[in-house]
C-alpha cells in the first residue's frame, strides 16, 4: 500500500451555530456573522450552499468552510474563488 504525505481529510459536516456561533450557548463562531448576514451572504454567493442532511436538518461541509477560512484569512474577498 502506498502512502503518501497528503492525507485525505475525513468530511466533517458543520451546522449553522457551529459557523456563525450562538452567544445564549456561548458557543463562538468560526466566522464572525450574523445569522441572517450568513445567508444573506449565501443568497450572494459569498458564502457556500448548505447540503440537506435531512428534511429538516442543513449543514455545510468542512471542506466548503476550510477553503472559505482560508480565503478570507488571505484577504481574498473576490466572490468568483468562493466555494
Amino acid at each position: 500500500m502506498n502512502t503518501s504525505n497528503t492525507e485525505t481529510k475525513q468530511l466533517r459536516f458543520y451546522r449553522l451555530r457551529d459557523i456563525v456561533g450562538d452567544r445564549k450557548k456561548g458557543i463562538s463562531g468560526i466566522i464572525p456573522v450574523s445569522r441572517s448576514a450568513w445567508y444573506a451572504g449565501i443568497k450572494d454567493g459569498r458564502y457556500p450552499k448548505p447540503v440537506k442532511l435531512s428534511e429538516q436538518t442543513s449543514a455545510w461541509r468542512s471542506t466548503d468552510i476550510d477553503a472559505l477560512v482560508e480565503k478570507l484569512s488571505k484577504g481574498n474577498h473576490d466572490e468568483e474563488d468562493l466555494p
